[in-house]
């Protein structure tokens, strides 16, 4: 993971016209607490954005949890897809103006000089800031974000929309751009969620042919409304040899928070296949061959999120017609209750909070 820096947390203030609502980590170990911090101010190349939504992705989850590695600082407000309309510019922004509707993703900022940076891998930066982590999130009535790494909103996508995209749907094209896709191809798509419902829509964009892996009935259901070809309960088969019998998968993308989902798409793939990692399980080590690696001929790449211009392609995408968010709007009151269900599956694709 790329280097994190720790922003100064938000201040409890008593309730007035310069706070906010918000819901904040105080520790990993205990539920997020809804209360009132101060709202933020812009600097120099910064906005405030007004928030219309915020998605719930498993990262969000992870960050509150503390499971990685690399951890946030408590008190933090989670938060990396969020979507608003732009009320305060700082000193020197260009990008945006008053009354845009921007997306805030995970990438909140880079360095912009860099090697990763000029060559179109500002992801990679290891200067980056990620929205949620390191810098206050989208889980709040107001947010501070930079103005250059804000991403405007097509007219005709709606924010609820909106919101997945900016992380779901940017992480889940680029994988599909990683796993180089082309047309009669067959992808594996390990994992039907909020993730795994885009990914899909991308993969058969791409021209593949799809075969959708989940552990529930009704979320392969959705993959088969969806466009998948062909779907495997994981729970009742084994996925792999499943694929197998279809003759092997072309690519694999792993999105399940399961390493033992992420052995099972490498085993479904054919000779030359490539298995792209995507998900990030708490638990942090897979077991792969090296023999059959080699023999084989695997390709076995890590994608992290998608750029400024892949968020633009997805947004483009969307409002043409040629994708479908599934979505559930909760208020952002209920924070801890939705973590609740999606860790225990009782979501169908992604929660959107309303502040």
């Amino acid at each position: 993971m790329a280097s994190i820096e720790v922003q100064k947390p938000p201040a409890a203030v008593p309730a007035r016209a310069d706070t906010m609502k918000a819901a904040v980590v105080e520790d990993f170990a205990k539920p997020l607490v809804v209360r009132d911090v101060a709202k933020p101010i812009a600097g120099p190349g910064e906005i405030v954005v007004r928030m219309e939504t915020s998605g719930l992705c498993h990262t969000d989850i992870h960050a509150a949890h503390g499971d990685w590695p690399v951890k946030p600082k408590p008190p933090f407000i989670p938060g990396h897809e969020g979507i608003g309309i732009v009320e305060q510019l700082g000193p020197g922004v260009r990008e945006v103006a008053l009354g845009d509707r921007v997306a805030m993703p995970w990438l909140g900022y880079a360095c912009g000089t860099c090697d990763y940076c000029v060559s179109g891998w500002e992801t990679l930066c290891h200067e980056q800031k990620n929205t949620g982590y390191s810098m206050d999130g989208g889980f709040a009535e107001y947010v501070k974000a930079y103005g250059r790494y804000v991403v405007k909103v097509p007219p005709g996508v709606d924010p609820v929309d909106a919101a997945p995209l900016a992380c779901a749907g940017v992480t889940t094209y680029k994988a599909v751009k990683i796993a180089r896709t082309r047309p009669s191809d067959l992808v594996a798509i390990f994992g039907v969620g909020g993730l795994g419902h885009l990914a899909l829509q991308y993969a058969r964009i791409a021209g593949g042919r799809v075969v959708a892996v989940d552990l529930q009935d009704d979320k392969l259901a959705l993959a088969k409304e969806l466009g998948a070809e062909f779907t495997v309960n994981a729970s009742t088969e084994d996925p792999a040899e499943a694929i197998q019998r279809l003759g092997g998968a072309d690519q694999a993308i792993a999105l399940a928070v399961s390493p033992r989902a992420f052995e099972q798409a490498y085993r479904s793939l054919r000779r030359g296949g490539t298995l792209v990692f995507v998900g990030l399980p708490a638990e942090n080590t897979v077991e792969l061959p090296i023999f059959e690696t080699v023999l084989n001929g695997i390709t076995v790449v890590g994608s992290i999120v998608g750029t400024r211009v892949d968020l633009r392609e997805v947004f483009e995408l969307h409002a043409a017609g040629l994708t479908r968010v599934i979505t559930e709007v909760r208020s952002l009151e209920g924070v801890n209750q939705a973590i609740e269900d999606v860790e225990a599956g009782r979501v169908p694709a992604r929660v959107v909070f309303v502040p």
